[in-house]
């Protein structure tokens, strides 16, 4: 396979336009599925975006175009700098234009960094281990209390490579780790969710979670019928986090101008 940094060259090498922004981004992903106290899956994936940006400098400014792909093999790279080449062409020149930084330029980080050169960092199903197993403890404390549990494991790593017609080289290694676990009563009439955030899953307490959402559904024990109408809501920490990941999804300035959302 192609490494993603020659994937990088590839598309710059192939550039026409003034100035050009390749990245590419690979990604790896291991995770864990259970439900009703079981686990269903697991598995592994890897997967590579490959993002071309081409800048038309002209006497009216300069105009970019970009373009975005998937899965793009060696032999497809020139026609992704194309069409974008072709969208900096027909594109209106943007009002905040501004020199693409070369080498030296980008703070510390302006030259090509060490272990450019290196394959992209990847995860596996190893890094799920240790929780397998403390999950599996979870599951058959769950079913013996009468609870069911549902939910899932995830841990992506993701690894960006960003080079400029002008010599710059950047790279970034990010893992990214998450537990969404939902609790419902054997009856299923009573369920509460929390979710928990982590970088290698070695500070991912599941059983810990399991206790606060088995406290959660004894609260809901006891329900009172409202009449329809507006109600003082109180929601946990993870819930309003999850509603923010969603604000933040939504506030996208093209959706907004086109009328499309909520901060139109």
């Amino acid at each position: 396979m192609v490494e993603p940094q020659e994937i990088v060259e590839r598309a710059l090498a192939a550039a026409r336009c003034d100035e050009c922004v390749v990245i590419a981004e690979e990604t790896s992903t291991a995770n864990l599925r259970w439900a009703g106290n079981t686990l269903t899956t697991n598995g592994v994936s890897q997967s590579r975006r490959l993002t071309v940006i081409a800048i038309d400098r002209r006497a009216d400014g300069a105009a970019a175009g970009v373009i975005s792909r998937a899965g793009v093999r060696p032999d497809q790279v020139e026609e992704v700098v194309r069409e974008a080449e072709r969208e900096a062409a027909d594109g209106t020149p943007a009002e905040d234009e501004a020199q693409l930084p070369g080498p030296g330029q980008a703070g510390p980080f302006g030259q090509k960094v060490s272990g450019w050169d290196s394959p992209p960092s990847r995860t596996d199903i190893g890094v799920l281990r240790d929780f397998a197993a403390a999950l599996g403890q979870t599951l058959h404390g769950a079913e013996a209390a009468g609870r069911k549990l549902y939910g899932f494991a995830e841990h992506d790593t993701v690894s960006t490579f960003l080079g400029t017609s002008g010599g710059l080289r950047l790279r970034h290694d990010q893992p990214t780790g998450r537990v969404e676990l939902n609790a419902k009563s054997a009856d299923l009439a009573r369920s509460a969710w929390t979710g928990a955030t982590t970088r290698d899953f070695t500070d991912v307490d599941i059983a810990g979670l399991d206790a606060g959402l088995s406290e959660r559904l004894d609260w809901a024990k006891r329900s009172v019928s409202l009449t329809p109408g507006r109600y003082e809501t109180l929601l946990p920490p993870t819930a309003v986090s999850d509603l923010l990941i969603y604000l933040y999804w939504s506030a996208g300035a093209k959706d907004a101008a086109d009328g499309r959302t909520v901060f139109s």
